[in-house]
């Protein structure tokens, strides 16, 4: 017998861990810097509807809008090592394979570029 958590799936959502139900909700209330200025100054104020800190699979993706089929991660130094980034990538794969699109800004893009970061999410709403 393994100890694989047991997810939920159903025919309208991607399957999902419920033990990760809290640790999302605490996320939300705790959103990073960076994640409170995309979420504050832009993804809240479109008319296409964006989840955060939504449980996927045996993950909590920073941003999620099932319209689009798209997740958007904001990294942090953490993820600038190179098991992050192996973890990262291994992650990236998984949720793909849900046909998903996943998109990746640094903090320090979405800080220094913010119109840019936008614009990039922008690009995924025409197509």
């Amino acid at each position: 017998m393994t100890n694989q958590p047991k997810f939920i799936k159903t025919a309208y959502h991607l399957p999902y861990n419920p033990k990760l139900i809290e640790k999302a909700k605490e996320l939300r209330k705790n959103m990073t810097p960076a994640e409170k200025k995309l979420w504050n100054n832009y993804l809240r104020t479109l008319k296409i509807r964006f989840l955060r800190q939504r449980p996927i699979d045996n993950f909590i993706v920073d941003f999620y809008c099932a319209k689009l089929n798209l997740v958007i991660e904001i990294d942090g130094e953490t993820h600038f090592t190179n098991e992050a980034k192996n973890y990262d990538a291994q992650r990236t794969l998984i949720l793909q394979g849900y046909g998903l699109k996943v998109i990746r800004f640094t903090n320090e893009q979405v800080f220094k570029n913010f119109e840019g970061v936008c614009g990039c999410i922008e690009s995924f709403m025409i197509n």
